[in-house]
């Protein structure tokens, strides 16, 4: 069995690479790679898929998702990953498993065994289910009816809850994760990026940044800018110079067109 592993934290590579050892079939680790932009590439010009890719959510230069945009990936997946329970059960619903870190040996038999199941239900130890970047979105996400449609913040003493219409962005900033209203008003919120993903309509919402998530209405100039990437400035203007990656060019183009 041929294996490509996407993570970018050497230990857990290291870790990986010990338990399939003693877990897998006799097989081979073609590649341990860490970011978007290299799983890209290495996929594209790969002179034969893996059997199978062991993918983390979040990679050093965005999230693993990125990948589904800019290419077909008709290869199993498993993800390692502490993402929410909600999200764990929709992979476990469509017959796409998950390893919890730190993953356990037992886990990863399991996860192996599923894929063996799997592969004889789609016909064949040598046919690859394939799923496409709406099917992985759809399963990240709750249904519309889930959608949030306030945000519960503080100031100080005072709570306050934010409708999502007057929401312009939310962003990350040492450790703190803050909503941004469009009448330029700030708001610390209990959340991390991951979560607010999960909670926000994607048609309205985008991750342009590991840092920022921001609403359609809160777009503002959008210029094109060195490597294939883009510069965006949001309304209400930030402090940061914000450019999305050209691996999220696609992505962020199709969203803003929908």
């Amino acid at each position: 069995m041929k294996v490509l592993i996407v993570e970018d934290e050497p230990l857990a590579q290291q870790e990986l690479r010990r338990l399939l050892t003693r877990c897998a079939p006799p097989g081979e680790v073609m590649a341990c790679l860490d970011s978007v932009e290299d799983s890209v590439e290495w996929l594209t010009n790969a002179p034969q898929p893996p059997d199978l890719i062991f993918l983390d959510i979040q990679l050093s230069d965005g999230s693993s998702f990125d990948i589904f945009e800019q290419i077909t990936v008709s290869v199993p997946v498993i993800f390692t990953t502490a993402y929410n329970e909600y999200a764990l059960q929709a992979f476990r619903v469509n017959s796409i498993d998950y390893l919890l870190k730190p993953i356990e040996e037992e886990a990863l038999g399991a996860a192996l065994q599923k894929l063996t199941s799997l592969k004889d239900q789609f016909g064949g130890k040598n046919t690859n289910p394939a799923f496409s970047p709406q099917q992985l979105d759809s399963l990240l996400r709750p249904p519309r009816a889930d959608y949030k449609t306030r945000f519960l913040t503080t100031l100080g003493d005072r709570i306050r809850y934010v409708p999502v219409e007057q929401i312009a962005y939310f962003f990350a900033e040492d450790n703190t994760v803050y909503v941004v209203t469009l009448d330029r008003k700030k708001y610390i919120l209990d959340y991390t990026l991951d979560h607010l993903e999960t909670l926000v309509d994607p048609k309205d919402f985008f991750r342009i940044t590991r840092k920022y998530l921001t609403h359609i209405a809160a777009i503002g100039e959008v210029s094109r800018y060195f490597n294939s990437r883009l510069k965006v400035a949001l309304v209400p203007a930030t402090d940061d110079d914000i450019l999305i990656s050209r691996v999220r060019v696609p992505g962020f183009l199709a969203w803003m067109g929908a």
